[in-house]
């Protein structure tokens, strides 16, 4: 039997593992959960999964918490707290699916206590690649890919030798404004651009799907997870979101994994790799299927512009990148700044940055703080404006 620690049980990623976990009881126990302040539904998880130890954002929600559950978990709060769980004694994979940078210290936390990860939070190796992948190989652990595109790489690496790669092909749907109107683009409400014709996900992802910085976030995260140069990562629009993502090979053959349009099959291969087993993903019907790609406008979609020449600034430049999204992106939802002002305050924090090597953990936090705080000063001098 597998011990599971789950940062990020109360999200999309981690109510889908649990599902799995459920379908399987004699594969796998429960042994962490790390959450927000969804108390409501970690308290249905711990009574139904009986884990040794959990976390929760704020004080506030420890404390109603322990109300509700008298005593019978080990309580954390905050960063430390989510670090405590992912490291917690009797888990030998940890998956990390708190979002954003957050999901950062847990998930180091747990390479190095030397437990397996299911990587969904692709901000630990947005923001510290470099750090995050030398600590992996010196600790000899798995770090297996839960995103549903890095998962098809994966699987489409699989029996082949890497030095027969041309090039890492991430398929992205498009998002809900793939036809839009470009001068419409400033007007679109959090609401239409939360509306994803594919997927059904968070808050933030849904925004960043609909920004297409995602995409841009993804091929960093490609770069590392499987050591490859950014010129031999490329993107492609597929808006029936059937083929998760390809590798073309030196010989012309292209191999693709396909599937329904759900996470539960990425989850269940990285818990269970290399077996597979019934994850309750839906099977994908063939009839009638037909597949359209295209390249990637980026005067629709400058935020994947964006991420990319982070990519090639390197150092600490994804991690300000990634800070100055979030900023927007949660200032987009709060009706503070329209749709075009994401890629608006990205730039203007990338410009304004001064860039370093960012050697340590310490320096990719310090920069994401300073990001952040810039990006937010960009953001109040918009006032509101597109």
């Amino acid at each position: 039997m597998k011990g599971v620690s789950i940062l990020g049980s109360t999200g999309s990623i981690g109510i889908n593992t649990l599902d799995i976990i459920r379908r399987h009881p004699e594969r796998f126990k429960v042994v962490s959960l790390a959450a927000g302040n969804n108390v409501r539904l970690l308290k249905k998880q711990i009574d139904e999964f009986a884990p040794r130890c959990v976390s929760v954002l704020t004080e506030k929600a420890a404390l109603e918490l322990k109300r509700s559950i008298q005593g019978r978990v080990e309580i954390g709060v905050g960063i430390e707290g989510a670090a405590s769980a992912a490291a917690f004694p009797g888990a030998d994979i940890v998956v990390s699916a708190i979002s954003g940078a957050a999901g950062l210290v847990p998930t180091m936390a747990a390479i190095k206590a030397g437990r397996d990860i299911a990587l969904a939070n692709k901000e630990t190796l947005v923001m510290a690649g470099a750090i995050v992948m030398r600590e992996v190989k010196k600790r000899r652990i798995r770090l297996m890919p839960i995103d549903s595109e890095h998962s098809a790489v994966f699987q489409a690496l699989e029996g082949h030798r890497r030095q027969d790669v041309r090039r890492i092909i991430l398929t992205a749907s498009g998002g809900p404004f793939l036809n839009t109107p470009l001068k419409r683009l400033k007007d679109v409400t959090p609401e239409e651009a939360l509306n994803h014709p594919r997927w059904r996900m968070g808050r933030k992802i849904s925004i960043d799907s609909a920004t297409l910085v995602n995409k841009g976030l993804e091929v960093i995260e490609a770069r590392w997870l499987f050591d490859m140069a950014a010129e031999r990562i490329s993107v492609a629009i597929h808006p029936q979101s059937v083929v998760h993502s390809m590798v073309e090979y030196i010989d012309g053959s292209i191999v693709a994994q396909m599937g329904a349009p759900d996470m539960k099959g990425p989850i269940s291969y990285a818990l269970s790799y290399p077996e597979r087993i019934v994850s309750g993903a839906p099977a994908l019907d063939l009839k009638g299927l037909s597949l359209e790609f295209a390249e990637p406008d980026l005067k629709r979609f400058p935020c994947l512009g964006l991420a990319c020449d982070a990519l090639k600034d390197g150092g600490v430049m994804p991690a300000v990148l990634n800070a100055a999204d979030e900023a927007a992106v949660d200032a987009f939802l709060k009706g503070r700044i329209g749709f075009t002002g994401i890629h608006r305050v990205i730039a203007k924090t990338l410009d304004a940055f001064v860039p370093s090597k960012g050697d340590a953990i310490e320096d990719i936090i310090e920069a994401d703080c300073e990001a952040r705080d810039m990006a937010k000063g960009f953001i109040n001098a918009m006032q509101g404006r597109g």
